[in-house]
């Protein structure tokens, strides 16, 4: 049941500014916060359903300014790979109970944070040079499965983009047409499986604002906002609501 009171948009409100900042201006790594967030005071099913809508509202307002900036051969095998990646999702989803879904968000939600702290200390190397192109499918297959069961393919996504040695314009654009088209193959999915109610329609057309607002903060946001500092923000939101998440799905 989604109740929309004021906690409701206390909370909706900033994780949708925040979801439109990020997919705007920041290669949608973080964008997945705002289903986290949403995830802690309404069933996870249902915050999957609240966001679709409004991340591909973003997805339409942020393609035109980066029309044609994308890699498209890059863009093209994320998305090829991410259809059976959203079949899959949808596949777990009919079986699994929403704590499932709880512990695994808060799980891809940490998952993000470590990968990306390994990143940061040179853990982790940055794969450079050209790759195979099956690595890009495979790339798309998991992100399209962890955008189908928490909104959460940008991390995968972005260990195929960073072999492509793209500039930060590219990277931006091919991220925006990848997901662009990855969210609307789920959105039939999402109504079969009943992630849409009368609730999450009503919130959606009162949150959309909210969305275009990120998405427009977002694209101007890309050339002038340092990335530490809005992806440390980041790193503890998703820390605090993944530690969250995982215990609410446990107990």
């Amino acid at each position: 049941m989604l109740t929309l009171d004021w906690t409701f948009f206390l909370i909706a409100g900033p994780a949708v500014i925040f979801a439109g900042i990020s997919k705007g201006g920041f290669g949608s790594g973080a964008a997945f916060a705002s289903a986290s967030i949403l995830a802690l005071v309404v069933d996870p099913g249902l915050a999957l359903g609240v966001m679709l809508p409004l991340l591909m509202l973003i997805d339409a307002a942020t393609l035109r300014p980066y029309w044609r900036k994308w890699d498209g051969q890059a863009a093209l095998l994320l998305v090829i790979g991410g259809l059976p990646g959203v079949a899959l999702g949808a596949a777990l989803y009919r079986i699994a109970e929403p704590d499932v879904f709880r512990v695994l968000i808060g799980a891809i939600s940490l998952a993000f944070v470590v990968w990306q702290l390994f990143l940061s200390a040179r853990k982790i190397r940055r794969q450079e040079g050209l790759m195979p192109r099956w690595v890009g499918m495979l790339a798309g297959l998991v992100a399209g499965f962890t955008s189908f069961v928490s909104h959460a393919g940008g991390p995968p996504a972005a260990v195929y983009l960073l072999s492509k040695n793209l500039t930060k314009l590219q990277y931006q654009a091919t991220t925006v047409l990848a997901f662009w088209a990855i969210n609307i193959a789920k959105f039939v999915p999402y109504a079969v499986l009943g992630m849409f109610t009368a609730e999450t329609a009503q919130a959606n057309l009162l949150l959309a604002p909210f969305a275009l607002f990120g998405a427009w903060i977002g694209v101007y946001a890309h050339r002038l906002v340092p990335e530490p500092l809005f992806f440390g923000l980041t790193y503890l939101l998703l820390s605090v609501t993944g530690v969250k998440l995982i215990l609410d799905g446990l107990t």
